[in-house]
């Protein structure tokens, strides 16, 4: 989720493609009924203090009660990035109505998002996209909170979690998570087992998975991308669209980013645009469908020197939807990703790929000047809970395979693959569906033929969007692809 002119929508493309809401602090006091826009009805809004001193934190807690009184186990929501407050995953409750009508849904921020003393360093999107400029920001917001920035780490919020657990009483609860919060879901499982019942992830990030080694990932999504392009004849017309992006990032200055319009006000941009920024937009749109539909018709565009259709899909998450959380996805990035990556793994992961290290120089930068201890994780202990897996085909951050090859140690696993899907699927088809039958049933096995019929929206053929009847490329009598295909 990538805005051309705000580091902190960089970072948010880790998050979960979801809208944040707006709350006032005013309505989070202890114990009373409150709203989050996006959701009508009224939840449960609780404040449980944690931590001491310079770290203390009141979590804020907000819970969709069950609509009926054959209750089952809570469903609790962990949010994404590092960084990003539960309660911007509200969207959710439309998505999972069904799951609410006989579990209760618990939403909690963790400390430093949301509501939870959010730890926000005040970049934004009139920051110029300078690193070294920002990186002196980043700096000063860490000496004003430095031991609340030393606190945060995976474990608390694990910990925090099961004192929410205990705080309500619930006996067992079922997780899930997406993103970067099916991370602290599967160290949930290990640290508190006895407390679990049931696990839903999407967008799988293993614990021994160093998921911000993303290059290749971007690039294997990018191909799958090209893949159906070609097989869709208003989209093959396009040509080998991959090879204008890769001419122009390699061509591309500073100078020639001023002709880049801002996504908003569709006017000069005010600061110029590095290429990294540039990188990070087309990766960023790849995390949704519907954006990556978009990809080839804008970048043929771009090589033309029309820069507006590329401008508008930065534009597509508003700096209001992102919901990252700064401190503390520098906190948990630097301590507990970044600490574990080595030069030579990142020049086998850049190699080859558009997005070169785009991304993950944005973190190298910023752990500079956010000096955290390193925190390391235990090896994964057997665990036989079931477990609901989904990815995406076509994710550029969690693809299928971290999945399907880093989890052995789950016993009792099933695994939704989402054709040309991107990154998080619950909402999409028959997956709610399926998520809600896993639940009710203790992970027995799933009827998943209604998968297949989940499909990657059309692609933009011209201004005016898709064309209304999809239509298959032409192939020649040796199967391969006409003149006009990639």
């Amino acid at each position: 989720m990538l805005g051309v002119n705000s580091l902190r929508t960089a970072i948010a493309i880790l998050s979960v493609l979801l809208l944040a809401p707006v709350i006032t602090a005013k309505e989070l006091s202890n114990t009373q009924e409150c709203y989050l826009d996006g959701w009508r009805h009224p939840l449960r809004c609780e404040r449980i203090s944690v931590g001491h001193g310079d770290s203390k934190v009141n979590l804020a807690v907000f819970v969709s009660p069950a609509l009926d009184e054959t209750q089952r186990e809570p469903l609790y929501l962990l949010a994404g990035g590092p960084g990003q407050a539960a309660s911007g995953l509200i969207p959710l409750l439309h998505t999972f109505r069904k799951i609410n009508q006989n579990r209760a849904i618990v939403m909690v921020d963790r400390r430093g998002t949301g509501h939870s003393r959010s730890f926000d360093c005040g970049i934004d999107r009139h920051t110029p996209m300078d690193l070294s400029l920002i990186s002196k920001e980043l700096k000063q917001c860490y000496l004003q909170q430095a031991t609340f920035a030393n606190s945060l780490s995976s474990r608390q919020a694990v910990e925090d979690l099961e004192k929410v657990r205990k705080y309500f009483n619930h006996k067992q609860i079922s997780l899930w998570g997406g993103s970067w919060g099916t991370r602290t879901a599967l160290l949930y499982q290990q640290w508190h087992p006895n407390s679990l019942k049931t696990l839903v992830l999407d967008a799988v990030a293993p614990i021994d998975t160093k998921v911000f080694l993303s290059a290749a990932a971007a690039e294997d999504a990018i191909q799958i991308l090209m893949r159906d392009c070609s097989l869709e004849l208003s989209c093959s017309k396009f040509g080998n669209w991959r090879e204008v992006l890769d001419k122009l990032l390699s061509q591309w200055d500073e100078s020639k980013s001023m002709d880049f319009p801002d996504p908003v006000t569709g006017k000069p941009m005010k600061h110029s645009m590095s290429r990294w920024v540039l990188q990070n937009t087309i990766r960023a749109a790849l995390y949704s469908p519907e954006a990556a539909a978009q990809l080839p018709f804008a970048i043929q565009q771009a090589g033309l020197g029309n820069y507006y259709p590329l401008a508008g899909i930065t534009g597509l998450f508003p700096e209001s939807a992102l919901g990252m959380f700064l401190g503390l996805t520098l906190s948990i990035a630097c301590a507990e990703e970044l600490s574990r990556i080595s030069e030579e793994e990142i020049l086998a992961d850049t190699n080859g790929s558009f997005a070169g290290n785009a991304f993950l120089e944005i973190f190298e930068r910023g752990c500079e000047v956010w000096p955290v201890a390193d925190r390391s994780y235990a090896k994964p202990q057997h665990r036989e809970h079931p477990v609901l897996l989904i990815s995406g085909e076509a994710d550029p951050i969690t693809p299928p395979r971290y999945a399907e090859k880093q989890l052995g140690y789950l016993t009792n696993k099933q695994h939704l693959i989402i054709a040309s899907g991107g990154h998080i699927n619950s909402m999409r088809g028959c997956v709610p569906q399926l998520i809600e039958e896993f639940l009710d049933s203790s992970g027995k096995e799933l009827a998943t033929t209604c998968v297949d019929e989940i499909h990657r929206p059309p692609f933009v053929s011209g201004i005016y969007g898709p064309e209304i009847m999809q239509r298959v490329a032409p192939t020649t009598t040796s199967g391969k692809l006409g003149e006009n295909a990639l």
